[in-house]
């Protein structure tokens, strides 16, 4: 539930972004979405109670990075997996459909937003579709991934009609890479090292900022080099990275069939998409 409502809620934000920039234009939405944020800073300065965010003790920043290696291959491989989707997603795709497509600001946002919220649904759903979780699904499913914007590459460089391509595309991708990463979000719990459980999943979270980082710079380094074709091969190999990485993992989670007080699969995505 936390996580579906909060993908929806960005979802909701792709339709105001594309709202503002068919109505207002891209300098007077900065300007408004500059200044609610800094409402919501001076809301929340003013009722928030000065113990919450606070620790007994401090953590240095070296004490960050995990010595538990099934902890740190996972994190690699979300680096790669976070950056194949925001290589093509974030920046290469919405100017493609801007620029190529001829499609509105206003099409272009409903599109995203339909697919965030989808996403998170599917995210909300994933312990319906996959029991218990280990290393190797979190690997098929990253192999099955990287077929995708390959597929989608070589679709949109055929006699295909490149609307129907990226729809279809965007549906399916969105589908089994919620699924790999609402895999990764439990298997982070069953990794982590029982004293460090805050530790290993800040750890992680970081590393899934990084791939995130990485993919949107890239995304509009390779759109302006190649194009979007370019952007969806460089996504096919970042996951096919992800999936050798997660071949490291471990085959079974050891201990415990789950991490403990979580569900079939534990929904702690909501932070990292």
């Amino acid at each position: 539930i936390l996580t579906g409502s909060k993908n929806a809620l960005k979802g909701v934000g792709f339709f105001i972004g594309g709202l503002l920039l068919t109505v207002v234009g891209f300098r007077t939405a900065i300007l408004l979405l500059g200044a609610l944020i800094l409402t919501a800073l001076v809301v929340v300065s003013t009722l928030m109670r000065g113990s919450i965010g606070t620790t007994d003790s401090t953590a240095r920043f070296r004490h960050m990075f995990s010595n538990n290696r099934a902890v740190n291959m996972l994190a690699a491989a979300r680096i790669f997996l976070f950056a194949s989707r925001d290589v093509w997603f974030v920046v290469g795709l919405p100017v493609y459909l801007r620029t190529v497509l001829d499609w509105s600001f206003w099409e272009v946002g409903t599109l995203l937003a339909v697919w965030v919220i989808g996403y998170g649904i599917v995210q909300a759903s994933a312990p319906r579709f996959i029991r218990r979780p280990d290393g190797r699904t979190a690997t098929w499913l990253a192999f099955a991934l990287a077929a995708l914007p390959a597929a989608i590459a070589t679709a949109l460089t055929a006699d295909v009609d490149p609307t129907i391509v990226l729809i279809v595309g965007l549906i399916v991708f969105g589908l089994v890479f919620a699924l790999n990463s609402a895999v990764h979000s439990y298997l982070i719990l069953a990794y982590a090292d029982g004293d460090k459980v805050a530790m290993n999943v800040g750890f992680y979270y970081m590393a899934n900022a990084g791939g995130r980082l990485f993919g949107t710079v890239l995304s509009g380094a390779l759109y302006q080099w190649q194009g979007l074709t370019a952007c969806l091969w460089a996504s096919a190999v970042f996951v096919l990275a992800a999936g050798v990485l997660s071949l490291l993992l471990p085959r079974r989670v050891a201990g415990r069939s789950r991490p403990v007080g979580a569900r079939p699969l534990a929904r702690v995505d909501s932070q990292s998409s």
